[in-house]
C-alpha cells in the first residue's frame, strides 16, 4: 500500500496511478477520460492511498483499493503477514517498522505540514 502526502504526491503514487490508468484504457474498461495528474496541495489536509498490487484471493476480497484519509477517519490496517512484513518510509526499506501477523497500523494526518523553503 503507498499512502502519499500532497508533498511526494508526484512521485511513487503518480507512477502507480499512471500504471492503473494505463492498463485500465487498454483493457478498455475506461470509461471516459482518466487523467493520471494526481497532484494536490502540499497542505491538504488528506492523504491519498492505494494499495500496490490489488490480488483478490479465495479468502481476500479487493474492495479497498483506492482512498483518501483524513484526521477525523484515519486508515486502520491489520497485517496477516506471517512473517517479513514491513512498514517503511519514502523507499528507505532499511529504516523500517515490522508489519507481521496481527500488528495493527493507524494511518492520519500529522500535526506538522511540510514547507518549501526556496
Amino acid at each position: 500500500m503507498i499512502v502519499s502526502t500532497g508533498l511526494g504526491s508526484t512521485g511513487w503514487f503518480k507512477s502507480l496511478i499512471t500504471g492503473a490508468a494505463g492498463v485500465a484504457r487498454a483493457a478498455g474498461k475506461a470509461t471516459g477520460a482518466i487523467s493520471p495528474d494526481t497532484r494536490f496541495p502540499w497542505e491538504s489536509d488528506f492523504l491519498y492511498f492505494t494499495v500496490r498490487e490489488p490480488f483478490p484471493s479465495r479468502t481476500t476480497g479487493t474492495s479497498l483499493i483506492f482512498g483518501k484519509v483524513f484526521t477525523e477517519q484515519p486508515l486502520v490496517l491489520e497485517s496477516q503477514m506471517g512473517e517479513n512484513g514491513v512498514i517503511f518510509s519514502d523507499g528507505i526499506e532499511h529504516d523500517f517498522l515490522e508489519f507481521n501477523s496481527g500488528t495493527k497500523a493507524t494511518i492520519s494526518l500529522a500535526a506538522r505540514k511540510g514547507h518549501l523553503v526556496v
